[in-house]
């Protein structure tokens, strides 16, 4: 079979819906500022989608500092890898503004996220090193171990029983190959809202031998008696050897960046591929994240109003009878039952007639028969947009569970050409 006759011929297990899907269920697009409120297809919607937790991407303060460094530097300054011709004093000292705020020696700022992580994961161990990592880590996360060419041991979600028993294995594994042991695991979870078992995996270090990388992208910011992530809001920074987080959840902006000692973090600007061979970070990025840092820094304010707007949302779920799972943080899921059809006409009747737009998570991702929505509070949300979505899920709820959204199919709502 030809290459691409397969491709077009399955689609994949998202894609086969995406003729009928294309513009509404998958790849939506919201217009206007980014604000909690925003237009899809023409209607206000009050939005839940936005991992803009504390409400940075559009604060006047962060849009004047954009603003400001868009005309100072343009895009395309600096220009080259960082290690030949892209570097500068402002990366320096982003670096050391993140050293200082997350209490590590050193920091190496990533291009992207999803790619800093998979190279990171790949330049810290060979094939005689083991990787023990959660079984609901992330897709980044799973795509660096799997340029692992050694052993890998996956311990259940958050059960430290079970990483016990795979840390046994790793053991026995690692003094076979002559290697080392790298756990990994979240901060926070982005689906489910759990904080990782980070401190209970870091007590563990009396007993074995190894070294943990957390990732901490929905943790960093707001986590925390300053806001330095999960490992700080558990106490157990110190036993934490890398942490590395994005800058596209609470900071609304793009970039990442990996902080730990100060040997390590050296070792990885010479071996980490994903940033050698690849164009260093914009300074207008690199400004705005200065301004940003100084933020989250001198305003607690902003972590003030999030936690209350979350503790708003997810009480007053729980009260109408809502699952919400053991979330510990403002990712707050919504467990419902129903088959793809009742949620994709679920989704609808939430758009067209609450004007509430939040994501949903459907077989082939979940289970069939399982329905998960994900609501991401944030510090730029009202009490009012708190509310209103709390009425209209109290009555999807009722529709659904009187069996109101049964369908034949999936509708077609896609974009017509």
């Amino acid at each position: 079979m030809d290459v691409f006759e397969k491709l077009v011929k399955d689609g994949g297990p998202i894609g086969q819906h995406m003729d009928r899907a294309h513009g509404y269920f998958a790849f939506p697009k919201l217009e206007g500022d980014l604000n909690p409120r925003m237009k899809f297809r023409g209607k206000e919607m009050i939005v839940w989608s936005l991992n803009n937790y504390l409400g940075l991407v559009n604060h006047p303060e962060v849009r004047a500092i954009d603003t400001k460094a868009a005309e100072m530097y343009g895009m395309g300054n600096p220009m080259g890898a960082r290690m030949m011709s892209g570097n500068s004093d402002k990366h320096d000292a982003l670096e050391k503004v993140l050293s200082d705020f997350v209490s590590r020696e050193d920091t190496m700022l990533l291009n992207f996220g999803y790619q800093g992580i998979m190279s990171c994961i790949d330049a810290l161990v060979n094939r005689r090193d083991v990787i023990v990592y959660d079984a609901e880590a992330h897709a980044c996360i799973m795509d660096g171990i799997r340029l692992h060419v050694g052993y890998t041991y996956t311990f259940k979600h958050n059960d430290i029983q079970d990483f016990d028993k795979q840390m046994k294995r790793a053991t026995a594994m690692a003094e076979k190959q002559g290697g080392g042991i790298l756990v990994i695991t979240e901060g926070v979870f982005g689906m489910d809202g759990e904080q990782g078992i980070v401190k209970e995996i870091v007590a563990k270090k009396s007993e074995y031998d190894f070294r943990i990388l957390i990732d901490d992208a929905h943790g960093f910011g707001y986590m925390g008696a300053t806001g330095a992530g999960a490992d700080e809001a558990q106490g157990c920074q110190a036993g934490v050897d890398l942490y590395f987080s994005t800058f596209v959840k609470s900071m609304g902006s793009i970039g990442a960046f990996i902080s730990g000692p100060k040997a390590v973090i050296k070792y990885l600007r010479y071996n980490t591929r994903s940033q050698i061979f690849a164009k260093s970070l914009p300074l207008i990025i690199v400004e705005g994240m200065l301004k940003r840092m100084e933020m989250v820094k001198t305003m607690p304010e902003l972590r003030e109003k999030l936690w209350a707007n979350v503790e708003r949302l997810q009480i007053g779920l729980k009260e109408r009878g809502f699952d919400i799972g053991d979330t510990n943080s403002p990712v707050t899921p919504i467990y419902m039952k129903g088959d793809v059809p009742e949620a994709t006409s679920m989704v609808m009747d939430l758009r067209e007639n609450y004007h509430i737009f939040c994501s949903i998570v459907v077989y082939p991702v979940i289970p069939k028969g399982d329905i998960i929505y994900r609501l991401i509070p944030t510090a730029s949300h009202s009490f009012e947009d708190v509310d209103e979505t709390l009425v209209a899920f109290e009555e999807v709820k009722k529709k659904l569970d009187a069996g109101l959204y049964k369908a034949a199919d999936i509708p077609d709502m896609a974009e017509k050409s």
